[in-house]
Order: structure tokens, then sequence, then C-alpha cells
């Protein structure tokens, strides 16, 4: 299997980050890629206010673009993630969609872990605006392969990432927007991390360059093999980036190593308190 990571840079103009998103994937298809994943809100990128703007309830014209974009090329897309406006609710979703070949919506996954954090003096709290989804998603590409869908800050919580495992994923896939200072020291680390305690494969689409108001993200967006070797690493430029996916030799190495299958589950609880002297 060949998949792909798109990254580039998103900003508030939601009309122009559709064509260059179209432009890229077409890129990314014609490579031979089969499964393409774009990075985390690909729609818009700026306040609080610029992702209302540009939020939309599934089926709106993002998601439209993307089923129709997967059945025009016959591929399995993972729309990053958009700005989800679900109805009934005052707050955005941070959604994952997962697209089939056929144009169906396969999956869809809301972001659990909200962003609220303070970084080199910047101060990011998306639970402003966004309320956190509270379920794992397992989808799977037309070929059957399991796929785990995460957004971004997720990705620093491993916990989610071993149900995905355990549960079928053989790939996981983190469409992201990660700060500069988080690429530059945590990215590579934590995507490889991932990959290598689950034994499956990374695909992590990072966002790329500034965006409004005063944000930036630090690329690299990466494809890792199920060993931690990294396949391929994007330009500090957008990009699109391929991996051909070794499924036979993800199977021999999950034989060989069998970590996930050494689990002990029933052990893995809080220590008895020291009995007092």
């Amino acid at each position: 299997m060949r998949a792909a990571a798109v990254q580039l840079n998103a900003k508030a103009d939601k009309a122009a980050n559709l064509e260059k998103a179209d432009r890229l994937v077409r890129k990314a298809a014609a490579d031979g890629a089969g499964l393409v994943v774009l990075p985390e809100k690909w729609t818009t990128f700026g306040t609080g206010d610029d992702f209302r703007a540009a939020a939309e309830p599934i089926g709106g014209e993002a998601s439209t673009w993307a089923s129709g974009i997967a059945h025009e090329l016959g591929i399995d897309l993972v729309a990053g993630s958009i700005s989800e406006h679900v109805d009934g609710e005052d707050k955005l979703r941070n959604t994952s969609l997962h697209y089939g070949p056929d144009g169906e919506l396969k999956a869809a996954y809301r972001k659990i872990h909200m962003f609220d954090v303070e970084v080199d003096g910047v101060v990011y709290r998306e639970s402003d605006h966004e309320e956190p989804g509270d379920e794992a998603v397992l989808t799977e590409t037309a070929d059957g392969v399991g796929i785990g869908l995460t957004v971004c800050y997720d990705l620093r919580f491993p916990e989610l990432f071993r149900l995905l495992a355990v549960d079928g994923a053989r790939i996981l896939t983190v469409p992201a927007a990660f700060t500069v200072p988080t690429t530059r020291d945590h990215w590579e680390p934590l995507v490889r991390a991932r990959a290598i305690e689950n034994q499956a494969f990374v695909i992590a689409a990072n966002q790329i360059g500034e965006h409004p108001p005063s944000h930036r993200s630090g690329g690299r967006s990466m494809i890792v093999d199920p060993w931690g070797i990294v396949l391929a690493v994007a330009p500090d430029t957008e990009a699109v980036i391929t991996a051909d996916l070794d499924l036979e030799g993800q199977a021999a190495i999950r034989r060989r190593l069998p970590s996930l299958a050494n689990r002990r589950p029933a052990a893995y609880r809080r220590a008895a308190a020291p009995t007092p002297v």
C-alpha cells in the first residue's frame, strides 16, 4: 500500500485552502498513493472567530469536496480535521473524517484532548471554542486495513494509540498543527514512539508556516514504519510525501517481537500503598 501525507499552510481563507488541498491531494494520488492524509484544520486556521466562520456540519462544503475527490481518485482519504458545527451545540468539534474510494463517509473522529497549554509564552486554549470528543474511532481502508484516527495533541496520550492498536489498527493517522517549538523538540520522538510501541505505521501530516493571528506550525510531516524507521519526511515547505507501507513486514515484526500479544492488562494498576512501619 502506498500512503501520502499532505503538508500545507492554511490561513483564514477557506476557499483558498480548499483549492490548495485539492491540488495537493491530486498530486498524492498521481504519485500512486491509495491512502492520503490531510493535516489538522486544513479548511481554515486563525482565530476562534475564523474557525467559527468556516465551521460546517458533516455534509457541508469541505466534507462534500472530500467525499467527491476520494470517489473521483479512488482513494481512501483521511480529511485531516475540520471545524465541525453540530446542531444544538454552542462549541465546535475538531473532527477528522475518513472517506472511502466510493465516496462514502467511513468514520468521523472528534478530537478527545484539548490543546489548553502555554508554549514559549503563547497561551493556547482550544476549549474556549471547541468541545472534546469522548470516543476512540477505528476505521478500515477499502482493503480492510485497520486505521486508528487521532488529531494533533492526542499524540501525547499513548493510551489512546494503544487502545486503537489493540482493537486492530495497523495504521495510525495524526493530522496536526504542531507549533514550531514542539515540532522542533518533540514531534519526531513522539511520532516514532507511537509507531514503535504499537508496531504500527504512523502517518503524521502537519501544518507548516504562519497562521493568523500569530501562530506558527513546524511542518516536518512524516511517515514512520512499525520499527520506528522514518520512511519519508517533508521539507520546510508545502509538500506531499509518499511511502510504501509493507504490511507483510509489519506482520513479521509483530510475530517476531510480539509486544502487543505479551501485554498483561490485569497487572497494570496502581501499586499497593506501602505498609506503615
